[in-house]
């Protein structure tokens, strides 16, 4: 069955986290993603979380699919290289600081000079342009310059989104983006430059609270689990842990009140309506509180079903993965590492009835790919040996399994 971006060859010069999870979602659509990685080590988060034979578990996943190979982007040999590759791609990504593209010689106007039709896609702390452009970005400083940081966490201080999601939805919106330029090069014959950045990527999200602000003239406050314009819509403690409570709407609470054997709260003048209920917030979080502590979690999700009232438990991340709906959703993929063996990987989010996307295999070892990829450009054996010898590119060190 042939997959979306089959055909579709993608150049990655990203690390860490925001390129490699855009590179990874083109790859996981059949795209041929070429990683390319310095000599010295390679992409830094090869050294971050938990490593499992020497291979980090989260570069795995975050370079699934993609072929790997070193190069020396700073040597004459090297540049040659990537030039040669640039001939044969369709897109190119990169998240150095604004301006080393230009320094090592490829800038947007000399690539598209040499391939018109490239998508290149740069991701930055700050964007390309603006007084903030050559300071290096991280997902925390992004959380906290884009406001998302000051209305998460309780009133007494703020506190980080537990995932990096100015990391990740710069990768999202870059992957977006990118299909957007291909579909768009598909009836002009044109490429173009596009770019984000983990301060927009983070801002984009913070639509309660920008319209908030705009609206009212007001800072936005931090709610805990609550919801910034509906209630109840929040997490309650239960006898045994917690449960979160969806009651968005108007029919949603006077179910929760039948629920909870507490009519009486639909009358209450204080909580008849959504904009009455948000007025008098903690009022109603502590009338609800002491009914949810006298029941289990499980007690309550039960109940709640019953009624129609959305809900759902608090779970751990092991308690995640065991759960029956995560289990049939495929989320828990498994693959072959030619070190570590056996690996998981996160299931994909989306499902395609016409091309799905495939787990071929993990990320790779530094520099599988590199005399395969090479030789596909025309370069022979003693070539690459040169190449090696120069420390342009190192010797291959496994092959990947498909699985």
């Amino acid at each position: 069955m042939r997959a979306s971006l089959d055909g579709v060859r993608v150049l990655d010069l990203t690390q860490i986290m925001a390129g490699p999870f855009a590179t990874m979602l083109l790859a996981d659509l059949g795209a041929d993603v070429i990683k390319i990685e310095k000599p010295s080590g390679g992409d830094d988060s090869r050294r971050m979380g938990e490593i499992l034979k020497g291979e980090s578990a989260a570069f795995m996943t975050l370079n699934r699919n993609k072929r790997g190979i070193v190069l020396d982007l700073r040597s004459d040999d090297g540049k040659s290289i990537l030039w040669k590759l640039i001939d044969t791609a369709d897109v190119l990504v990169e998240n150095f600081r604004p301006g080393t593209m230009d320094k090592l010689g490829f800038s947007y106007d000399a690539v598209h000079t040499r391939n018109p039709r490239l998508i290149y896609c740069s991701i930055s702390g700050f964007g390309q342009t603006g007084p903030w452009r050559d300071r290096g970005g991280f997902d925390l400083v992004a959380q906290a310059m884009s406001g998302v940081l000051s209305v998460t966490g309780g009133p007494d201080s703020p506190a980080k989104v537990g995932v990096p999601i100015s990391d990740l939805n710069a990768g999202l919106f870059a992957s977006h983006a990118i299909l957007a330029a291909l579909y768009h090069r598909e009836h002009s014959h044109q490429g173009q430059r596009i770019e984000t950045s983990l301060l927009e990527a983070a801002m984009a999200y913070t639509i309660w609270e920008s319209n908030e602000y705009w609206v009212t003239g007001h800072t936005p406050s931090r709610l805990g689990t609550a919801h910034r314009a509906s209630a109840p819509y929040q997490v309650f403690q239960t006898s045994d842990g917690f449960i979160a409570i969806g009651a968005a709407n108007q029919r949603t609470w006077e179910k929760l009140t039948e629920a909870t054997l507490h009519p009486e709260l639909k009358e209450d003048t204080r909580f008849v309506t959504n904009q009455d209920r948000m007025k008098n917030l903690p009022e109603l979080i502590n009338q609800l509180t002491h009914i949810f502590v006298k029941k289990s979690t499980d007690e309550w999700l039960d109940i709640m079903d019953t009624y129609g009232v959305p809900s759902g438990p608090v779970l751990t991340v092991p308690q995640v993965y065991e759960h029956p709906q995560v289990i049939a959703r495929g989320m828990d993929l498994q693959t072959q590492h030619p070190t570590v063996g056996t690996v998981h990987t996160i299931g994909f989010p989306v499902k395609y009835s016409g091309t799905p996307p495939v787990l071929r295999h993990p990320g790779p070892i530094l520099g599988q790919h590199t005399k395969e990829v090479l030789t596909e450009l025309g370069l022979s054996s003693e070539d690459i040996k040169e190449l090696e010898e120069k420390g342009v590119t190192t010797p291959n060190t496994g092959t990947a399994k498909a699985h």
